[in-house]
This record gives structure tokens, sequence and C-alpha cells, in this order.
């Protein structure tokens, strides 16, 4: 299939990326429809322009009529609605999804879906510490990183759609790895960085600290507002790689501290200077 304005996009899951996705796509003026599980998210995206149409119902006339399904579930959750669901679609249906996780997920369904079917997997590197369709915007995707996850099952038309999907809901760069090199870099990037923040929020209950914080604090620790239903669920489905970045992190971070301990200036400055140049390749590119 080709993406197109005529293209109907059915998105399954109106949380805050769902919410994201379909306001994005509905201003650029494509057709969407939503399902999900609660009335007042229905209720929500409507009332504000970011859907034609919702619904809580698993309907079929909505899914056969849908080219392009987006499913922004919990991994399980997704999973389980292909095994039950995917007798609705119709041939040549593309669908793909945005779960954290790859590995643990793209195979099975795969490996599970109808023939006629393709199934195409990303990941947007984008989104808010809040969940809910209340919490969605778009301007979280404005210069953000977009990653594709293809497999020897993908055909480069699959591929060329969300290329296309990622630049109209405005990805800056557009990347694609493997679903095994993909769990590696999220395990550091992002699964690392919230048990950080969730580690830090715990390592000191010292009462009212909040009155005397500053901007670095809040900085490092604002995902610690965190999902910890779709967290943990993330967390142990990518189990091994995580672990291997945490043994990483408790390594450096140890070395770090015996430079402290043996009053080691220099290496303190050295490994400063080293973080300052690598963290300015990270700052997202201004217009």
């Amino acid at each position: 299939m080709i993406l197109t304005s005529n293209t109907k996009i059915l998105i399954v899951g109106l949380g805050v990326i769902g919410g994201g996705y379909a306001k994005a796509l509905t201003d650029k003026g494509y057709r969407v429809s939503a399902i999900t599980k609660d009335e007042a998210d229905i209720d929500y995206a409507y009332k504000r322009g970011m859907i034609e149409y919702g619904t809580t119902e698993v309907e079929e006339a909505l899914i056969q009529k849908s080219e392009l399904i987006i499913f922004a579930l919990y991994p399980t959750v997704f999973i389980d609605w292909i095994k039950k669901y995917q007798h609705l679609f119709t041939k040549g249906t593309l669908i793909t999804d945005v779960t954290g996780v790859k590995s643990s997920v793209v195979y099975e369904v795969q490996s599970i879906l109808r023939e006629d079917v393709e199934y195409i997997s990303h990941h947007p590197m984008a989104g808010r510490e809040r969940s809910g369709v209340e919490y969605s915007t778009p301007d979280v995707f404005q210069g953000a990183n977009f990653i594709i996850t293809p497999t020897m099952k993908n055909t480069e038309s699959a591929k060329a759609v969300c290329y296309a999907l990622a630049r109209e809901i405005g990805f800056s760069k557009i990347s694609e790895l493997t679903p095994e090199e993909h769990d590696s870099m999220i395990a550091y990037l992002s699964q690392l960085t919230h048990a950080i923040a969730v580690t830090l929020m715990r390592a000191n209950d010292a009462p009212e600290l909040e009155k005397y914080t500053g901007d670095s604090f809040r900085d490092l620790t604002r995902i610690a507002k965190i999902n910890d239903a779709m967290w943990s669920e993330l967390f142990l489905l990518n189990k091994d790689a995580l672990l291997s970045q945490m043994d990483a992190f408790i390594g450096s971070f140890m070395k770090l501290r015996g430079m402290l301990e043996a009053d080691d200036k220099e290496g303190l400055r050295r490994e400063m200077r080293a973080a300052t140049c690598r963290r300015e390749l990270f700052d997202k590119p201004t217009k």
C-alpha cells in the first residue's frame, strides 16, 4: 500500500502516543478512527478534533475498512489482540505498532499473523512522563527520532509507509534496526534511564527534599513519574539486555566513585570533559 490522504487509518489504543499520532495525522488531513477501552477518551479526542470516529467496541466493519492500523497497546495486550481479532483484517491490510520492546513481540506476531496481512514494527523515540490521551500532543514528535524494526518478512512498500508516516507526524531522523539491535539500544537509552530516575527518587527518603531541590534534580527525575504497569512489563520483556546495561552503568559509576575516593581530580575532570563532548551529540537539531 501507499500512504495517501485518502488512506483510512485506525489507531488501537488512544493513550499519550496514540492520541498524539491521531492529532498529528488528523491535522494533516488524514481520516483517523480509534478503538480504545474508555468512552471518556473517545469523547475527549472527538471533541478536540483528534479523530473522525471512535468506539470502545471492536467493530468488524471499522476494522475491515481500515487500510493502516496502528497499535498503541502494551506488548502483551497487543499480542493477545492479534490472536483474538486478526480474522477481522481485510486482505492487504498493513499493521504496525509503537511498543517499546521488539524481539519478544515482532517475531511472535509475525509467526501467528495471517499471510495476507503484513506487520512491520516501529518505535517513536518520544513521549511524556504522563499517561492518557489528555496528556497527548504531537509537539513531542517534532524533531524526535523514529526507529523502524523490519525483518526478512517485510516488504519495501511497508517500510516506505513507515517512513512516510514518520515524516507526516513530524519526526526528524528515521533509522532502521533489527529487533535485537533495537532492544539492546533501548535498554540503555530508555529503560536504564527510567530505572535510574526511579532509583534516585527512592535512594534518599529524607523528608521535605522537594523544598530544597533545583532544576538538575528535577530534570534527572522527570521520568520517575512513571506508568508502573507499562514499564514493569517493558523491563521484564527486555530483562537480559537491561540487566547487561545496568551492570555496565554500575561499572562506570564505580569508576567515577574510585576517582573521587582517590582524590583524582584530573581523572574526574577527564570524565566530565568526555561526558560534555558526547552530550552535545544528543541535542535535538534546531530549525
